[in-house]
């Protein structure tokens, strides 16, 4: 069977990056749909209520069905991702800081299950995941502007309102709610409803290192409308990439 990206006529090095956007955005979508769905649609009121995520907080207390499942999902993907980072992905000027992210994200969901901090945790997941989304569908975007030898105008345009509307979400559900509700509640609120909580600061000195990366990934973002301002660039195009005259790595390089 001919691969989706073949048919579709994409460039060469389009064609190679394809394949990982679209898993990405499927998955992504998914999971922050289910997140809509259990911090709307549920009883919880972590969104809204955010200290109510230690509200009869104990050790060993039982993890809802619909929140393991949401663990389970998480957690197996961001352990694909670690490997696929390292030896699939396109290799990016942030690929090592990529790296650690998903060595902490996969850290902070694995003790967070273990250690009963699960509401929290959907809440962060929920945070994060509609970037992802917005990222990988710009980014398939771009890749569609120019297949079988002509310019789509309707990808660009589509391309360039994503990439407005990513910086913007970035902004808002990374740099102000995130800490707005999700450290307010870790730092400040836990030790409310459970004074001497556990791990206190292993928890909350993770979350600072995935504020920081937000804080670094959202220079990148500065950096391309700064660009784009001053025309030094005049479509959208990853700034995280190498040019392709650099050298790549890519699993036939690894190889």
């Amino acid at each position: 069977m001919q691969p989706f990206a073949e048919w579709c006529n994409l460039q060469p090095k389009d064609a190679a990056k394809m394949p990982e956007s679209a898993w990405k955005l499927l998955f992504y979508t998914l999971s922050w749909s289910y997140g809509i769905y259990l911090l709307f649609f549920t009883d919880y009121p972590f969104f809204y209520d955010p200290p109510s995520v230690f509200y009869g907080w104990k050790k060993g207390m039982d993890v809802p069905t619909d929140i393991a499942i949401a663990y389970l999902l998480q957690c197996s993907f961001y352990g694909h991702s670690i490997y696929a980072t390292a030896y699939m992905d396109t290799w990016r000027k942030d690929s090592v800081i990529m790296l650690l992210h998903h060595v902490v994200t996969l850290t902070l969901i694995a003790f967070s299950y273990a250690f009963r901090y699960h509401n929290v945790g959907i809440l962060v997941l929920f945070l994060h995941d509609v970037n992802d989304v917005q990222l990988e569908f710009t980014k398939l975007n771009v890749y569609f502007k120019h297949r079988g030898g002509v310019y789509h105008r309707l990808n660009d345009v589509i391309s360039n309102i994503g990439c407005l509307t990513f910086g913007v979400s970035w902004f808002w559900f990374r740099l102000y709610w995130f800490p707005l509700k999700v450290l307010y509640a870790t730092c400040y609120s836990s030790l409310q409803s459970v004074p001497n909580i556990p791990f206190y600061f292993f928890f909350n000195a993770l979350l600072l290192v995935l504020t920081l990366m937000n804080i670094y990934w959202f220079l990148y973002i500065v950096l391309f409308v700064a660009k784009v301002l001053m025309g030094q660039m005049q479509e959208v195009n990853d700034v995280r990439e190498y040019d392709v005259e650099d050298s790549k790595k890519t699993p036939t390089a690894k190889k």
